[in-house]
């Protein structure tokens, strides 16, 4: 079996962000990367299910972006996948969903995957497009935001979040593509040993011209930071004089009282 998972490096969320020079989007000074939260529970599950089935799928990664992102995979192969693919692209987020996902599936085709997992969506775009058209490309089965997984003889069976809490149940046969939510497992933490091992597992590194033969049909024209908003105002003083100064405030800023 050969499974593939897709990973991208995201700022950290509780960085700082600023417009970057052409207001498109964010300056990445001073910022934190990680790996994307909810390809992390992609990760896991293909870790899972490598040992679930004594070793024997082989586990790749695959990163679209700047040189930075080899950080992410090598978390991804302490984990334990066995070998990545950085697609080394620069402008990585100019590029719009439909173009990665022709840049993941143009290498997949090639490569007969059985699995191909990736997360929801990305924290910082968040179009939960990816994976879907990767599917599509690639003529896959596919099944989003997945809260439970198993395999069987060749058949995946999924639990998949709806509306309201409600879970549906669907079962499909490989080849096929699982989008990971949040609740379908809890990502290790990579272990000393494991760190100086993925130090030695190969990362291969493509240009993203030989990948990448889409134009985009998404073009981000603006990004920008919320509008501040003025402070609060603290009462002080007696109640009867704090209630007043309240109604007070209520009627001439607000339509509360009106």
């Amino acid at each position: 079996m050969k499974i593939l998972v897709c990973v991208k490096q995201v700022p950290d969320m509780e960085s700082r962000f600023r417009p970057d020079a052409a207001g498109v989007w964010y300056a990445e000074t001073d910022l934190a990367f990680r790996v994307n939260e909810y390809d992390e529970y992609a990760i896991e599950q293909a870790v899972l299910l490598k040992e679930q089935l004594g070793g024997e799928p082989e586990i790749t990664l695959l990163s679209v972006g700047p040189d930075r992102v080899v950080e992410a995979v090598k978390k991804g192969l302490a984990m334990g996948a066995d070998r990545a693919v950085h697609v080394r692209d620069e402008a990585a987020h100019f590029k719009d969903p439909f173009q990665i996902a022709s840049i993941i599936a143009a290498y997949a085709k090639g490569e007969g995957f059985d699995l191909i997992f990736t997360g929801m969506q990305s924290l910082d775009r968040g179009s939960s497009q990816v994976g879907v058209a990767v599917a599509e490309a690639l003529g896959y089965s596919c099944v989003t935001t997945v809260v439970a997984f198993e395999y069987a003889d060749g058949t995946v069976t999924v639990k998949r979040e709806l509306e309201g809490g409600v879970k549906g149940t669907v079962r499909m046969k490989t080849p096929a593509l699982i989008t990971c939510q949040l609740g379908l497992n809890q990502p290790r933490y990579p272990t000393l040993p494991n760190i100086m091992k993925a130090k030695k597992k190969e990362v291969n590194v493509i240009p993203v011209e030989q990948l990448l033969q889409q134009e985009a049909r998404l073009v981000l024209v603006k990004f920008s930071a919320p509008a501040k908003k003025g402070g609060g105002v603290i009462l002080e003083g007696e109640v009867a004089d704090q209630v007043d100064r309240l109604i007070g405030i209520l009627k001439d800023k607000t339509a509360v009282l009106r």
